[in-house]
């Protein structure tokens, strides 16, 4: 589970290594998140390159969409997955990606959902 103050590791190119949660969206008290939930997230720590673009700085605040967590996730179909760490795709304000690539595998619940830019740009389904 996801809640305020945890830390991500962000799987798309748009230049931010590492990320915290401010806010869990979706509701008045809602305290916790889980794959496939929106997030506002503050840029931590970003990579250092001279020739590439990087489209964020440190301390932004922007959205985030969890696709990753260590917490176990269970199906419909009452299977189970959990993942090694917590990883979450950077959105703009209008919910768009910010990355051209998400890196590593998404979950299969993605593909009926409203997010069909980032399935597009997975390298796979797990």
């Amino acid at each position: 589970m996801i809640q305020a103050q945890t830390i991500f590791r962000v799987s798309d190119n748009s230049g931010a290594k590492k990320v915290k949660c401010i806010k869990v969206l979706g509701g008045f008290k809602r305290k916790v998140a889980s794959v496939g939930d929106l997030i506002v997230v503050s840029i931590r720590r970003v990579k250092q390159h001279k020739k590439k673009k990087i489209k964020v700085k440190e301390g932004e605040v922007c959205f985030g969409l969890v696709i990753r967590t260590k917490a176990k996730f269970q199906r419909k179909n009452f299977s189970s997955f959990s993942c090694q760490e917590n990883s979450l795709v950077l959105l703009n304000q209008a919910k768009k990606p910010l990355g051209t690539r998400v890196l590593g595998p998404i979950p299969k619940q993605f593909r009926s959902s409203k997010f069909m830019r980032i399935v597009s740009l997975s390298s796979g389904f797990f």
